[in-house]
């Protein structure tokens, strides 16, 4: 009897491509396979090649059908979980019939060989018209090669496609989708996840570069641009060199995360690294060391991206620009600067802050030529320490710093260009230096530069709408580049070590030393570089209602001057960190505080009973307007002390005058505890969310249940003023915000007074926190939970401060421990800062008199803030 063996090919192929690519695997990993990735993945796509070929054979589908890699796997290299994207391209109608079902067969058991295929059926005529209509077809096709079948059917189609692309078309169309997708990205190489395919700077701009090239007729490869001009032979060593790197962190980021995973988001960073062998020093972590050198590569691709774009943009315009001499160093043309010569900048180094001033003095002007970038490129070594230090250079500086306009994009620019960190030595330390803070979202110097457009955008007649206030100050103010300075230099030592705020202040003092800054002015720069975070910590910690917060800031400050641009740079530097992070809440704090130590700065320092009756007399006018009964206000008045008139503004009192006075229980009646919770609500006078009034007799656990509805129903709390009148009721107002305030606001608000006056007034115990997932940031990133509680003078109240990473029914879980104690709490401010918390309570009660009751307070608090 004959045996015959059946062999399972797909099953085969699998186990010999899985086998592969664990070698592979293991060899990027080795610093032998890292110096060569590029043939780590020609070899993979080589064994791919086989596999399909013996797939192929197997199905027969005909020989007159051919098999074509496109897309990324037709350049030749396949990274480890990339999609195996193929063209089975078919004859014209009068060709053999197509067996549809063994193509069928054919895909079908590519994806049993662990292929992750990505196919298309096509013919010749179907591909040009899809490629006509489509830019992304038209590029996946310019990139395809022959795996097997029909050669003569290929030759046919690689003829047609070619001579059917118009390369100036091509251009301008690839051109729009890497504005779109860097736009989608944010225009910056420099998030904190970015994407190392399709960020800006990242594999993708290269490989742009490439298809436009190619479709113009420059070559397929970087040697191949140099041959044609395009490129010296020093960038295309700096492009390989680079590309080399994305490529390698892009392979190792799919075999960490074991799919294909593009992004270096937090939880892979880490593990990333480890494949570099960094490791955690100086303070540091692997990671940033990871990211500082992706941004650098990223950066360095962002710059040699621009000179081949518009290199290749000039070979192809028909009509040359004109130029029109500026001076004699340089012309403008096509709305770009141009340099006199390739050498200018080697010749005369003065020209290179000159380039910038010039940007930002000429009118029409947009950016720079390539001959320019590249100049500037091939200087950089003419950048050191004797062009840091030269005289001539600090007077253009300062030039380009008062100037009237361009401030903000000369400062990007010369980011971008590498000049400003060249110049200025302390920056170039920050350039592409993550903040694993929960804060930022931008990377120091990005932050830096973005408070420094803030800054511009305050002075700026067209922007006034957007924070009027300061605005308004700006308008007065006289030397709008001492701002500029302080917020070049606000971040600058961040990642040293030791107090950022002290050492910049060191390092703003030497640069106002060096550029001739006069002494008064070099004061007021070094007094905001070195105090940039106090009036933020005194506006969202402290409690503005008590005058001696206000003296001490006041004393601290000094002057109405340092006051204003005190105020002109926390404004710019909060809006800075991240879009999430600044509110109307935080606004009206900052204006708060700045009202009234201006005040105590002139000799106005709060009067409590003056301040009190003025705050009356004002409400008392607005509730006259609401047609309430004479003298109704008085009832609710009469049982309130000076803390609660100044801690609410005229326009609070009166609301809750109209809203509660008749609920107040006659004098001398004593608290019904079963009395009904009243609850009001409106929408915030400062813009966002909801202002709520809870009124009710007091209880221990009150603001904990409160806390508890609203985490319950997704509201994230702001501000919360807790007052105990004097006849037992509690009077507690708060700040609430939540994503999903509707149009018709009016039903939420219903709801907010019915569902809460419903839970304050259910008895039993209090319900345990909710547990929601915690971001991926907080994970990777968590914040190490910090309690202080310290007394005040007279050690009557006692200021806690918590920080931690947010979470769902954090808040809650501290009001928790505050009820089990039996504390009052007088008054609390809510800080999120990011996916980190900074929040700050003003409590009161006989337990924090005794230190064995302190310490098991921090303790819980502590237990509270690790729940997950």
């Amino acid at each position: 009897m004959a045996f015959s063996v059946v062999v399972d090919l797909p099953a085969a192929l699998r186990d010999d491509l899985r086998t592969r690519k664990s070698a592979l695997f293991e060899r990027l990993r080795t610093p032998t396979g890292a110096r060569n990735v590029h043939a780590a993945l020609r070899e993979l796509a080589r064994a791919t090649d086989r596999a399909l070929r013996e797939l192929w054979r197997d199905a027969a589908p005909g020989s007159s059908i051919a098999l074509v890699a496109v897309g990324g796997y037709g350049r030749g290299e396949l990274f480890p979980c990339s999609d195996v994207d193929v063209l089975v391209l078919l004859p014209g109608r009068d060709a053999e019939a197509v067996p549809a079902e063994r193509l069928e067969a054919f895909i079908g058991r590519c994806w049993d060989a662990g292929l992750e295929i990505g196919s298309s059926v096509r013919s010749i005529d179907e591909c040009l018209a899809e490629a006509a209509k489509d830019v992304t077809v038209q590029t996946s096709l310019l990139e395809s090669r022959l795996i097997t079948g029909s050669r003569r059917l290929y030759e046919q189609f690689r003829e047609r496609f070619e001579a059917s692309i118009d390369p100036r078309a091509f251009f301008a169309a690839k051109s729009q989708e890497m504005r779109h997708r860097h736009q989608k990205y944010e225009n910056t190489p420099y998030a904190l996840e970015p994407n190392c395919k399709e960020s800006p700077g990242g594999l993708r701009d290269l490989q742009t570069m490439l298809w436009v090239a190619q479709a113009a007729g420059f070559g397929r490869s970087w040697d191949d641009l140099a041959r044609n001009g395009l490129a010296t032979a020093f960038e295309v060593q700096q492009l390989k060199r680079n590309e080399s790197l994305l490529s390698l962190i892009r392979a190792r980021l799919h075999v960490v995360a074991g799919r294909r995973e593009d992004r270096l988001v937090f939880d892979l960073q880490t593990a990333v690294a480890a494949t570099f062998g960094y490791e955690g020093e100086s303070g540091r972590k692997a990671s940033e060391a990871l990211m500082r050198r992706y941004y650098w590569a990223a950066k360095a691709v962002s710059q040699l991206t621009e000179i081949l774009l518009l290199n290749i943009a000039e070979r192809l315009d028909p009509q040359p620009a004109a130029l029109t001499r500026l001076n004699d160093r340089f012309f403008e043309k096509a709305g770009k600067i141009e340099v006199a010569g390739d050498d200018l900048y080697l010749r005369e180094p003065h020209a290179i802050l000159e380039t910038f001033l010039l940007f930002q003095k000429t009118v029409g002007v947009t950016g720079l030529s390539a001959r320019t970038l590249r100049a500037l490129y091939n200087a950089r070594h003419a950048m050191d320490t004797r062009f840091s230090n030269d005289p001539v250079n600090h007077a253009t500086f300062m030039r380009m710093l008062m100037e009237p306009r361009g401030i903000t994009h000369a400062m990007r620019l010369m980011n971008q260009t590498s000049v400003l960190g060249r110049y200025l030595r302390v920056f170039r330390r920050i350039v592409g230096q993550m903040q694993h803070d929960l804060f930022h979202v931008y990377t120091v110097d990005q932050h830096i530069l973005m408070v420094l457009r803030n800054v511009r955008r305050f002075f700026i007649a067209e922007h006034a709408h957007e924070y009027p206030f300061c605005s308004q100050l700006a308008a007065g103010w006289d030397k709008p580049w001492i701002l500029y300075v302080a917020a070049l230099f606000h971040d600058i030592a961040k990642g040293r070590g030791g107090d950022h705020s002290e050492l910049g202040a060191r390092d703003v003092a030497r640069f106002c030393r060096r550029h001739g800054i006069e002494r008064e002015d070099a004061k007021l720069i070094e007094f905001l570089v070195a105090e940039h975070l106090v009036m933020s910590n005194v506006a969202q910690k402290q409690d503005l209602s008590d005058p001696e917060v206000i003296a001490a800031f006041a004393r601290r400050v000094g002057s109405e001057r340092y006051l204003t641009a005190l105020y002109l740079l926390t404004v710019a530097d909060i809006r800075g960190t991240s879009p999430r992070v600044w509110n109307a809440w935080k606004g009206k704090l900052l204006e708060d505080l700045y009202h009234a130590t201006s005040r105590a700065l002139g000799g106005h320092m709060p009067d409590p009973d003056a301040e009190v009756e003025a705050r009356k007399r004002e409400a008392l006018a607005e509730i006259k307007l609401h047609a309430l009964p004479f003298d109704a206000h008085k009832a609710l008045w009469d049982t309130l002390d000076v803390g609660y008139f100044m801690r609410h503004d005229a326009n609070e009192i009166a609301w809750h005058a109209k809203k509660l006075s008749r609920f107040v229980p006659a004098r001398g009646v004593p608290v019904d505890p079963g009395a009904r919770p009243v609850v009001r609500a409106r929408l915030s006078p400062v813009g966002e969310g909801l202002q709520v009034v809870v009124y009710t007799p007091d209880a221990p656990d009150l603001f904990a249940r409160i806390c508890g509805y609203f985490d319950q129903a997704s509201f994230s709390i702001l501000d919360a003023r807790v007052h105990t009148a004097s006849n037992g009721y509690a009077l507690d107002t708060f700040q609430v915000v939540t994503t999903f305030l509707p149009e018709h606001y009016r039903e939420l608000i219903s709801q907010v007074e019915t569902d809460l006056a419903r839970t304050l007034a259910a008895a039993g115990e209090l319900p345990a926190p909710s547990r929601g997932r915690v971001s991926r940031r907080v994970r990777s990133f968590p914040v190490a939970p910090r309690v202080s509680l310290t007394p005040d003078e007279k050690a009557q109240r006692w200021l806690l401060s918590i920080s931690a990473s947010d979470r769902v029914g954090l808040l809650y879980s501290v009001a928790r421990v505050l009820a089990r104690h039996h504390l009052n709490l007088q008054l609390a401010k809510v800080t999120t800062l990011g996916e980190r918390v900074e929040d700050s309570f003003l409590i009161s009660g006989p337990e924090l008199q005794g230190q064995r009751a302190q310490l098991a307070i921090e303790t819980e608090l502590l237990d509270a803030l690790q729940e997950v």
